[in-house]
């Protein structure tokens, strides 16, 4: 049975979703096709459960017998065929840990779907991993239980899943439906990344127009969340969506754009699953520009008159940022990207990709235990990688791996984000509050990043109602309780400064707000629980964060 569609993208090919042009994304998309497979719709075991040695179909007691080889030929299949000697020791080394293990550490009966933090598994009923839309309209239509959203869970508080839920994994949802060139414009399935929209577009001179600081999430997750970047003049990304197409609590597909169904449009964006499966979108794009680099350091207090009148002023300046300094929060080092003609000192189009490595994962340490660190850091270390005169391209400068800054192990610490924003006449009052805050609690924060983005008055559960500094804190925390409870602790309290200077925080992390500081920084909420009340009456789509602030889950 086929879902009922409403003007769908995948039975249309309209302005803005047309093939795309240039032989390098036709001969992609081409190959795509060829390759695309159907699995089962049904089908649970993904290369995540393999790695985390949980299996929905079976479970073992201390005298099962293990098929090492089975999970491994699976894995084979899965990877086109063939595996590495490494990766075929270190999966084979899993499995035979997991079989030896007759204490509490077994396989599971049922599948744990957890985010990068690895301090949220969810006992979830099933995976669904899905690759087209019809599958997507009848697991939602069929489904008699919770229904949850997961992408590349890069979220870090359950926003992926709830107890007991079926989650629809939208990871094989990858595809490249169309590049406008003219228009420039691109359609895709939600699975896709950043990394295969810059591969897709940086041939035809073209980049996107507003996207995360790095190109591992899809673009699913990115509109769930309204993400931000860099972008200097701009909002956040609903700023650049022109459609999207979702599966509503019916298992029907509706269009949404600001001119058609625009109520689902404004709650879908920044609604983190909470209207419907995403499974489309069309976007905006922009030039590919040489960018040069200029760095500069300055005292805390004098950033905003000079982001003014270096940044905001200026119409040349395409991507900035700042770093605040731990553990004084005195100091800040400014990242300016600005348009020019200067012959390429970086020739590559896009940044490689690839995890941590050795040395990576040392100066991750360093950073995080060393006495000394942020010294090291500011005096040393980022004056030596980070060069004015630098000259690359756009899609280069943005197209960073955040597998980069994974660490060795997250069993006994683990690194999270928050995000807070706040009105621009506001920033030297926060700033104030959040060294306070943070070297009171003895925060280990290993990073504070500034940005700037444009107001959002379109979202119903906008995070910029007025244009924003936003402070994004990189931070290390232990995994056990008495540590979660004091993050929680300077968590609240740090909610608490962002609300008295007229701010809010991001909900993409973890789910450390009360009911009241939820309410206080999203009005809009009011609006959007009576929105999802009237297409999903059943409270279908959930999730973590839904069952912790909508009153009528």
């Amino acid at each position: 049975m086929q879902c009922p569609r409403r003007h769908s993208l995948h039975n249309r090919m309209g302005p803005h979703s047309r093939a795309p042009s240039g032989p390098a994304v036709s001969t992609r998309l081409h190959q795509q096709a060829e390759d695309k497979t159907a699995p089962d719709q049904h089908a649970e075991t993904s290369r995540s459960d393999l790695q985390r040695g949980s299996h929905p179909d079976r479970t073992l007691g201390p005298d099962a017998r293990v098929d090492i080889g089975a999970p491994l030929r699976r894995l084979k299949a899965m990877n086109g065929g063939g595996i590495s000697r490494r990766e075929t020791l270190g999966y084979g080394l899993a499995f035979a840990a997991c079989a030896g293990d007759t204490g509490a550490q077994r396989f599971s009966s049922a599948p744990i779907v957890n985010d990068v933090t690895q301090l949220n598994p969810i006992t979830v009923a099933a995976i669904r991993r899905v690759t087209t839309v019809d599958q997507v309209c009848a697991l939602v239509r069929e489904s008699r239980g919770p229904v949850s959203i997961g992408g590349g869970r890069f979220s870090q508080g359950g926003q992926t899943a709830c107890d007991g839920c079926i989650q629809i994994d939208t990871r094989s949802m990858n595809r490249i439906i169309g590049v406008d060139r003219p228009a420039r414009t691109i359609t895709v399935e939600p699975g896709v990344t950043w990394r295969q929209i810059q591969e897709a577009t940086d041939p035809l001179a073209l980049s996107p127009a507003i996207m995360q600081s790095f190109f591992n999430f899809t673009i699913g997750g990115s509109i769930s969340v309204n993400c931000h970047g860099d972008y200097v003049g701009h909002g956040p990304i609903i700023e650049s969506v022109r459609s999207l197409d979702l599966v509503l609590a019916d298992g029907a597909v509706a269009v949404a754009s600001r001119g058609q169904n625009p109520e689902l449009f404004s709650a879908a964006i920044g609604g983190y699953g909470g209207i419907g499966v995403i499974v489309g979108a069309t976007l905006d794009l922009a030039a590919n520009d040489r960018l040069e680099r200029f760095i500069q350091t300055m005292a805390v207090d004098d950033y905003p008159n000079w982001h003014r009148a270096h940044v905001l002023a200026r119409t040349d300046v395409v991507l900035h940022h700042a770093v605040l300094y731990p553990r004084a929060y005195d100091q800040v080092l400014t990242d300016i990207c600005s348009k020019t003609d200067k012959p390429l000192t970086e020739a590559s189009h896009l940044a490689p990709q690839g995890r941590a490595d050795s040395f990576s994962r040392f100066l991750l340490d360093v950073d995080t235990f060393a006495p000394f660190a942020p010294a090291l850091r500011q005096y040393l270390y980022d004056p030596l990688t980070m060069h004015t005169g630098t000259v690359a391209w756009r899609n280069f400068i943005a197209s960073r791996d955040a597998f980069s800054l994974e660490p060795t192990s997250r069993a006994h610490s683990t690194y999270v984000l928050q995000e807070y924003f706040v009105p621009e006449g506001r920033f030297r009052a926060f700033v104030t509050h959040l060294r306070r805050i943070l070297r009171a609690h003895q925060a280990n924060v290993l990073n504070v990043a500034i940005r700037h983005t444009k107001a959002d008055r379109t979202s119903m559960l906008s995070w910029a109602q007025e244009d924003v500094y936003s402070f994004v804190l990189y931070y290390q925390q232990g995994v056990d309780t008495v540590a979660r409870a004091e993050v929680q602790r300077w968590t609240r309290a740090l909610i608490d400064a962002a609300l008295a200077e007229g701010g809010r925080f991001y909900l993409p992390y973890q789910i450390q707000a009360t009911p009241r500081q939820f309410e206080a920084a999203y009005p809009g909420a009011r609006a959007f629980f009576a929105l999802k009340r009237e297409i999903d009456p059943q409270t279908k789509f959930r999730n973590r964060l839904w069952e912790a602030y909508d009153e009528g889950h």
